[in-house]
């Protein structure tokens, strides 16, 4: 199946081999062999709370402080994603994060476009980049990178995002100007929502006027949250795995991916992070029907999706939409046969 994924980290992503090499030309106290740099990269099965998963991200954010290993590291996601019949991705990485070692926000910027773009042209796939604000960083700081993340919006930058901490910091309108600025500057608005707090923080999440939000998942246990996501046609990417390694559900069985889709609400279904939740998109897209339930022409429909709502413009979506429906085409039989209502949880 060709595939679409617009819920992706940078920082999340990076080859175990990869680290090895940076920690140690970097001279960063790390683990020095592949399977000690596993170890420490991927994240537990189940980890205790958000800000245990969010550990995980420590080490490599210190791996990423120069434009070599930001250049690198971005390409190397976007090849990986290309192996995996991945024709459109969007990665999101928070810029802010890459500073410690003398690193200018532009110039950090500028890396990871470099090698996301020269990547993706080799590949022959689409990629879009997101730039991320940290909920706990100063709303001042915030905007600039909003003002700086226009700036490469005709570069392939095309979203703008705030993740981090929610439980510190759980309310999103504390960065409401940066929102703005992103706004004003032509980016697509989405921010993490729901690792914490429940329905009502995803709730929440709607007073900055998203087309989507990343996670959401508690959702599923506010009826009229549904129908307002439905009615406003607020996007959630949704991420099964990741969301069971924080406990946001007790299993991947026990996931909403499957109701909310049912409900008509707009969900699209990604990894998250390939190497702190150690998966590929082709894992997760098994697991959403052999643990959750989905069916082939529902998983196909969620994946279809994801091209109706990604931040690109039409003339880079219009030949992947028409490769899509080529292949739905020659699956047709397929994709029928499968009753739509089999395998419900």
């Amino acid at each position: 199946m060709p595939k679409a994924e617009l819920h992706l980290h940078l920082d999340g992503s990076v080859r175990i081999d990869t680290a090895v090499e940076l920690a140690r030309t970097r001279g960063v106290d790390a683990p020095q062999t592949v399977a000690g740099m596993r170890a420490a990269l991927v994240a537990p099965a189940v980890c205790a709370d958000q800000a245990e998963l969010l550990r995980a991200f420590d080490l490599p954010i210190r791996l990423m402080q120069d434009a070599e290993a930001l250049e690198r590291i971005a390409a190397e996601l976007v090849e990986a994603k290309a192996a995996d019949l991945v024709q459109y991705v969007e990665i999101r990485w928070g810029p802010r994060l890459h500073l410690a070692g003398g690193l200018s926000l532009e110039d950090g910027i500028a890396a990871v476009v470099r090698g996301a773009t020269r990547a993706a042209t080799t590949a022959g796939i689409a990629v879009r980049l997101i730039a991320t604000a940290i909920r706990s960083h100063d709303p001042v700081d915030n905007v600039h990178l909003a003002e700086a993340a226009a700036r490469f919006r005709g570069e392939g930058l095309s979203g703008f995002d705030l993740a981090g901490p929610e439980a510190a910091f759980p309310d999103p309108l504390r960065h409401e100007r940066a929102f703005e600025a992103a706004r004003a500057g032509g980016l697509g608005i989405t921010l993490h929502a729901g690792e914490w707090g429940g329905a009502a923080q995803v709730r929440r999440a709607l007073e900055v006027e998203p087309s989507r939000i990343a996670h959401g998942a508690p959702a599923i246990d506010d009826p009229a949250l549904v129908g307002l996501l439905r009615e406003r046609g607020v996007c959630l990417d949704l991420c099964p795995t990741s969301n069971v390694q924080v406990g946001i559900v007790p299993s991947l069985a026990a996931h909403p991916l499957a109701r909310l889709h049912r409900a008509g609400v707009a969900v699209t279904l990604s990894t998250d992070d390939t190497t702190v939740s150690d998966l590929t998109l082709s894992d997760e897209y098994a697991r959403a029907v052999d643990a959750i339930g989905l069916t082939l022409p529902e998983l196909w429909a969620i994946d279809r999706r994801a091209l109706d709502v990604a931040f690109a413009d039409e003339a880079t979506l219009a030949p992947i939409r028409r490769a899509f429906d080529l292949w739905a085409d020659a699956e047709s039989d397929s994709l029928r046969s499968t009753d739509t209502r089999e395998n419900r949880p």
